[in-house]
């Protein structure tokens, strides 16, 4: 919003508000997250995602965990999901946990 003020400033009045309400339509700023498909066993996400790696998404934490790690597959409030789908949600993986 920095910058639409800084390029408003030499604009009359009536193009600074037509300048605001085009980057307000224009979703300028917003950030869209893919949908995520969960599952509640590992082979169904093995099938819906071949060419990518299930991980255990713990939704409570907004972290993921990888086959290799502890917490993988335990947790009430989690599912499996593929990883990419995880990362363009903007989960994390999980740091910790590692065997």
């Amino acid at each position: 919003m920095l910058i639409a003020a800084k390029a408003m400033r030499g604009l009359p009045a009536g193009s600074a508000i037509l300048l605001v309400f085009m980057l307000a339509l224009s979703g300028a700023g917003f950030v869209h997250a893919q949908s995520l498909t969960p599952f509640r066993n590992e082979g169904q996400a093995q099938r819906y995602c071949p060419d990518d790696v299930v991980v255990w998404l713990d939704f409570a934490k907004g972290i993921y965990y990888a086959r290799n790690q502890k917490r993988y597959g335990r947790g009430f409030n989690g599912s499996y999901v593929c990883r990419e789908e995880a990362r363009s949600s903007f989960y994390r993986r999980s740091l910790l946990g590692l065997r």
